[in-house]
């Protein structure tokens, strides 16, 4: 099915609509392409995982469609492919989501099915023995690869006993646990109306909107079940080593972050820009790559998660450069700290993320979506596209320089993957 392709500057009419039964979504009407798409998320990923049974909301994303009410595997399969729909289930840390994209002729034979996946899931025992399979397959295979094994390591480092410290997919131990109880259990407490966001994009009216709104959700539980999850600080002044002889050794450092609602968010993103997100104009990059040739690409990035964040810096070098490599971008982030940006870099960092959010996040109508999911996540208002450039282009130059003293002044946590270095901190 084709993509509902907008201008990259185009205008985007962004409506709230509310159904009889009081749920909300974000809708932009666009008829161009007769094609539907619809996200939702529900608040409670991974991290709502019960101690010793990881991997159990990633299991459940694999079962939505495989079999809903009355309608075991293949027949909900078949009709899927009939109705032309395109359905699509996933958790994350903190979230569990779905989408759907649907030719607008047959959004009824696709939102009956939705509704099915949504509210009845079966989870029968042989599709879930099956998935169960795929993913600890995938587990076993994983476990020869170094970068897993670093990843398991570096996220124990970071998150100590927090659930981010844990595999979103499980183990092998603990996905055998699982049992068709503990997902119907797993729904009931994360699939509710209270921490349920939706945005629809596409061929379809306000009104049209609100009833399917009701028919999708209306029947789930008023109010989530969450367990409590804790805020966690990054453990940093650390460094992570995994030994393996490998030409190339990779690297990550993790710095403070900054919360997606903090006053100094703006200020901090600019700064990232400047440091290493700009990727081919950054100061990294050219430090790394440009001056000295140590590695093909370098870039930097600011995680915000629902209980933690962070400023993440990764690269992968020649083995016998590492500790050059690494020696670099520690002295290009000290002198960020120090230092700052000029008032060129930043003038050109706020035309550039001015200039690209069009592009980079409503040039279809599945990026629209994601886009308009992602705002009322962040709980970021319905007029945020409106009012984003004038949050960027009030940021000061003492404010980046801040943002930089803020979080690159402490002492991060080094990931090394590869053949171990000389002479550096152990």
């Amino acid at each position: 099915m084709a993509l509902a392709a907008l201008p990259a500057q185009a205008n985007v009419d962004i409506q709230q609509v509310r159904s009889e039964k009081g749920i909300t979504a974000w809708l932009v009407e666009d008829y161009s392409v007769p094609i539907v798409t619809i996200r939702f998320s529900f608040k409670g990923g991974n991290t709502q995982d019960p101690e010793g049974k990881e991997g159990l909301s990633e299991l459940m994303s694999g079962l939505f469609d495989e079999g809903a009410g009355e309608l075991d595997s293949d027949a909900f399969q078949i009709k899927l492919d009939d109705a032309g729909a395109e359905m699509r289930f996933g958790a994350e840390r903190d979230r569990t989501f779905g989408s759907m994209r649907m030719l607008a002729e047959k959004k009824d034979e696709a939102f009956d099915l939705l509704k099915l996946a949504i509210q009845q899931p079966r989870f029968d025992a042989a599709p879930m023995d099956r998935i169960r399979a795929q993913i600890v397959s995938g587990i076993v295979a994983n476990q020869r690869d170094p970068e897993t094994a670093a990843r398991v390591k570096w996220a124990e480092a970071l998150y100590g006993a927090h659930p981010y410290a844990r595999p979103d997919e499980g183990t092998e131990k603990s996905l055998a646990t699982i049992t068709a109880d503990d997902l119907r259990d797993y729904h009931r407490r994360v699939f509710a109306r209270d921490n349920l966001n939706v945005a629809v994009v596409g061929a379809i009216d306000a009104e049209t909107v609100k009833r399917e709104l009701d028919r999708l959700f209306g029947d789930l539980p008023e109010r989530s079940d969450l367990r409590p999850v804790e805020k966690v600080d990054l453990k940093l002044d650390q460094e992570v080593r995994v030994d393996y002889d490998l030409p190339q050794t990779s690297l990550q450092l993790a710095y403070p972050g900054v919360p997606r609602d903090a006053p100094d968010f703006f200020a901090a993103y600019l700064m990232n820009h400047i440091l290493g997100g700009g990727t081919f104009t950054s100061r990294l990059f050219d430090e790394v790559r440009e001056k000295r040739g140590l590695a093909y690409g370098i870039n930097s990035s600011l995680v915000t998660q629902e209980y933690a964040s962070s400023l993440v810096i990764g690269t992968a070098t020649r083995s016998d450069r590492a500790a050059e490599t690494l020696g670099v971008i520690r002295d290009t982030v000290r002198r960020m700290a120090e230092e700052g940006p000029t008032e060129a870099e930043l003038a050109a960092a706020k035309q550039y993320v001015i200039g690209a959010y069009a592009l980079n996040n409503l040039d279809s109508s599945s990026a629209i979506a994601s886009t308009l999911l992602s705002l009322q996540e962040e709980k970021l208002g319905i007029d945020y596209i409106d009012r984003r450039t004038a949050l960027i282009e009030a940021v000061t130059l003492d404010e980046v320089k801040a943002a930089a003293r803020k979080l690159l002044t402490a002492d991060p946590a080094i990931l090394v993957i590869g053949p171990p270095l000389e002479g550096t901190k152990g």
